[in-house]
């Protein structure tokens, strides 16, 4: 045996390893080992237990490694091993224990692991392996733990894996497998005990077997698929230790949704629940008080629930997180909440809550987080909140909060107060706030001049404080902010001197419009001189004369412009009317018309749900037209601008690859409420993020699954670059899309790409270097993933973040990745993955559906020609993408490109 496992040992493990014939166990993990695992193990015949894990070997995994015939216990797992795993493990017929997780490995999961009758662990989470769930995994019958989470698998889970009754844990999660739950699932699975399958493509509902036999439960993680229904009793689960069903399609909206959460009453040791993203809907009930009081994460946001907070909810004394953002909720804070002191955060976000906020609050002094923004709270920001001495994040914004601002936390980091009532001075306190990163107090009233001392926050990187009453001059101190990365400060009172150094010295980064009285800064700024007194009193008489003079003359050539103006308007007029408003643009359709469209906006009719609104089918009876009712929530922060933004942008544009608006509707709702909804022409293949990432069709279902071939793809992609083409270099004033992606990208019947959604678009005039801020969006700029990485910096949009969410799309269609499933995070993204691979790795990183279409169908020459357009196809995605704007691929060269691989396609094909 040779044990040096934590001895902090760094270098390579030597060949002479392999001279060491009568080892039975080595064991080097948790050292800092590197470079590859020599062959040389594979000599040593009589070892049981081979653990390196938790260092950094890298290269592939050796295939000799069948020479350790008697392995028992294989763990490599914590490494940055690459390449595929070895068939030839299969041959260790002795293994129980295989641990392969956190590392690089590809490929597909060898079938001959298959032949590992006696393993118990088969652990391989955390890689990149994909192709079809291992059909194998059923023969596998001493199996206690199956761990392939965090990969690529994709197709359906053999039936028999699900009657392996030695079964404790199961861990499928962030795939891309689809099926659903079959109902006897808890029959065949009694000892589960961790069950983890979220982040897929399940559908159907969630099977009662599971919480009425598996009661041996502690874990269920059903997050992030589409299963839908009611949600079954959970009374039986007494070990059940954390439930997740965040983010699928659960409930219908209707008052018994939520009766299952008094079954959670029996959990006594629940730690975590989290329903977040659904359709549960109802009035939360009393018992929600009554589970454990051990829980200590609570998820409920994102969900249709009404009525008021139940007191009970102060019984959770443990509780550290309370998510309820984005509800229906009303009434008043319970004044009980205060109970609950061991709170970092509390979310109550975009609800309809009322009232002043209470006193009990500063009883939560492990709070960290509280966000109460888009509500209805009135009175003042009371002065308790100081004794929140851990608070790091406060959000009040979008209430109806007024008076003075009190003296913030010293150890906040993000403030905002914007969109309220507030009035006053901003405290000379704020400076204070030594690590605030983020202050916005915009829209409100307050007044007198700028405290010089918030040039003492060194780690301020955005301050907005536009729309107020401020005065005097901008403090010299602003110049000093190391860190500033934006200042806005439009629409105040400000005058004197703007200064030119620091954050002043770039005019992307500062904004001071509506400020008449400023002078002076850099050129880029555009103000007038600043000038002395003396000199303004000496050319005042000057100034006179020549006022005069100019008086006269310009009489007479403003007599004559109106007359030739008068003329060619009745000219024009009699040509071609033409109207800027949005009402004469569209005939504007009422609600009843489309409530009678879409059958009540019925949720059978519904075809999908974003941020700002959901979109339901139609048919309008006036002439029998198919269309798409995209309704807006307009209790969503920025929806009303996000439909001016896509009013606005679509009535000035037309192109065959942009979706067609038929016309809109603003109004008023049967409720007596604000009503707006934009009408689109319908199509019928619905989006392309459907096709990319499908959910699998039941057995028992018709029609054929969503599958794009080759052809297919480089076609919409094409269709996509034509549409950008357009709105970058066609129209009269260059649109910038600012959300372009998959879900954005609807197909029609002959599977046309047509780019939608420009809720978020935004004009660059052609005149002037900045962007029209009329037509904003309440300023989002993209989803994570597709966004350009500078917008994350502060910088403004531009023709190059739409080009840089296009190669993150074209390198999605090809290889079949998202850019926001788990593996890309920090500095590793989509981007990266690609390049890396490139150029010996195509087919290996290319969607398994087309690998398998190049397979069976192409000869050898039509195979390499294949690859070789998949090759230039993953160039454009990366010059497109690269991190700096400037050194992006134009719209324009990637659109010829991509047209020439089309036709070099097509030729090989025939």
């Amino acid at each position: 045996m040779l044990d040096l496992n934590s001895q902090k040992i760094s270098g390579s493990i030597s060949p002479q390893i392999g001279n060491l014939s009568f080892l039975n166990k080595l064991s080097l993990y948790n050292n800092s080992f590197f470079q590859e695992i020599p062959p040389q193990i594979g000599q040593l015949h009589r070892l049981r237990r081979l653990l390196l894990c938790n260092n950094s070997l890298s290269g592939e995994i050796p295939k000799n490694i069948s020479g350790c015939f008697d392995l028992r216990q294989f763990w490599l797992f914590g490494n940055q091993l690459s390449g595929k795993v070895p068939p030839e493990i299969g041959s260790l017929v002795k293994l129980r224990n295989l641990d392969l997780m956190k590392n690089y490995l590809m490929g597909s999961i060898p079938s001959s692991i298959g032949n590992l009758s006696l393993l118990e662990d088969l652990i391989l989470r955390e890689n990149y392996l994909g192709g079809s769930f291992p059909q194998f995994s059923g023969q596998l019958t001493k199996l206690r733990q199956l761990s392939l989470g965090g990969n690529r698998l994709s197709g359906a889970i053999p039936p028999c894996l699900y009657n392996i009754s030695s079964l404790v844990g199961i861990d499928i999660a962030i795939n891309q497998i689809h099926g659903s739950l079959p109902t006897t699932i808890g029959f065949g699975l009694p000892n589960l005990k961790y069950f983890s399958i979220h982040t897929n493509r399940f559908v159907g509902s969630i099977p009662p077997s599971i919480p009425n036999n598996a009661t041996k439960l502690n874990v269920l993680q059903l997050s992030g698929n589409k299963l839908s229904g009611h949600v079954p009793s959970f009374e039986s689960l007494h070990n059940l230790r954390r439930m997740t069903i965040d983010g699928n399609h659960l409930g219908d909206g209707g008052s018994g949704d939520l009766s299952f959460l008094c079954s959670l009453t029996n959990s006594t040791s629940l730690t975590t629940f989290s329903m977040v993203d659904n359709r549960l809907g109802g009035l939360l009930p009393e018992c929600i008080g009554n589970l454990s009081r051990t829980v200590t994460l609570l998820g409920l946001g994102i969900n249709p629930i009404v009525g008021e907070i139940p007191r009970s909810i102060g019984n959770l004394v443990n509780l550290e997180v309370l998510w309820m953002r984005k509800n229906i909720l009303s009434g008043a804070i319970p004044f009980d909440m205060g109970n609950l002191q061991n709170l970092t955060y509390l979310v109550l976000s975009n609800n309809n809550l009322s009232g002043v906020i209470p006193s009990s609050l500063q009883k939560m002094n492990k709070l960290i987080r509280l966000y109460l923004d888009g509500n209805h709270f009135h009175g003042h920001i009371p002065l308790h909140l100081n004794k929140c001495h851990s608070m790091m994040e406060l959000d009040l914004s979008d209430n109806n909060l007024s008076g003075s601002i009190f003296p913030v936390v010293k150890t906040l980091l993000y403030l905002n107060l914007s969109h309220n009532h507030l009035n006053g001075a901003l405290p000379a306190e704020v400076g204070q706030i030594d690590h605030l990163d983020t202050l916005d107090i915009s829209g409100n009233m307050i007044g007198a001049e700028i405290p010089s001392t918030l040039g003492d926050c060194d780690g301020l990187l955005k301050l907005v404080m536009r729309d107020n009453h401020f005065q005097g001059s901008i403090p010299q101190s602003f110049s000093s902010l190391r860190s500033i990365e934006e200042v806005d400060l439009s629409n105040n009172n400000l005058s004197g001197m703007l200064p030119i150094e620091g954050v002043f010295k770039n005019a992307s980064a500062t904004f001071i419009v509506g400020n008449n009285k400023i002078c002076g800064g850099i050129p880029e700024f555009r103000l007038p001189k600043c000038v002395s007194r003396h000199s303004k009193s000496k050319g005042v008489v000057h100034k006179l004369k020549l006022l005069l003079s100019i008086i006269f003359g310009l009489i007479g050539v403003v007599l004559v412009l109106i007359f030739v103006y008068v003329c060619w308007l009745k000219k024009k007029r009699a040509q071609e009317p033409t109207s800027s408003s949005i009402a004469e643009s569209w005939q504007n359709l009422s609600y009843g018309t489309l409530f009678k469209a879409t059958n009540g906006f019925s949720s059978a009719n519904l075809i999908g749900v974003g941020s700002c609104g959901s979109v339901y089918r139609g048919i309008l009876q006036e002439n029998g037209t198919n269309v798409a009712v995209k309704v807006l929530n307009l209790m969503h922060h920025g929806a009303l601008k996000s439909f001016k933004a896509e009013c606005e942008a679509l009535k000035c544009i037309k192109h065959r690859n942009l979706l067609k608006i038929v016309t809109v509707c603003s109004g008023i709702d049967y409720n007596g409420s604000d009503f707006k909804a934009l009408i689109y022409e319908f199509m019928v293949n619905g989006s392309l993020e459907e096709w990319l990432h499908p959910c699998p069709i039941p057995a028992d279902a018709d029609g054929p699954s969503k599958i794009l071939n080759l052809i297919q793809r480089i076609k919409i992609t094409i269709d996509i670059a034509f549409a950008l083409e357009y709105l970058h270099n066609q129209c009269h004033n260059t649109i910038v899309h600012c959300d372009l992606k998959p879900s954005n990208v609807l197909l029609d019947a002959e599977m046309v790409g047509h780019v939608g959604d420009f809720g978020l678009a935004k004009f660059i005039l052609e005149s002037t270097s900045y962007m029209n801020t009329n037509i904003s969006s309440a300023g989002l700029r993209g989803t994570i993933g597709y966004a350009a990485p500078e917008y994350g910096m502060g910088s403004g949009v531009s023709i190059e973040g739409d080009v840089y969410s296009y190669g993150i799309l074209l390198l999605e269609m090809f290889t079949g990745m998202s850019p926001t499933i788990e593996i890309f995070k920090e500095n590793f993204n989509l981007h990266n993955f690609v390049e890396e691979a490139l150029p010996k790795r195509v087919l290996e990183i290319t969607d398994p559906i087309l690998v398998q279409e190049v397979e069976s169908n192409a000869g050898q020459s039509r195979k390499s020609t294949i690859q070789n357009c998949l090759l230039m196809i993953y160039k454009i995605g990366i010059a497109c993408s690269v991190g700096v704007p400037r050194d992006r691929m134009s719209i324009t060269d990637a659109t010829a490109q991509l047209c020439s691989i089309r036709d070099r396609l097509y030729a090989a094909r025939l």
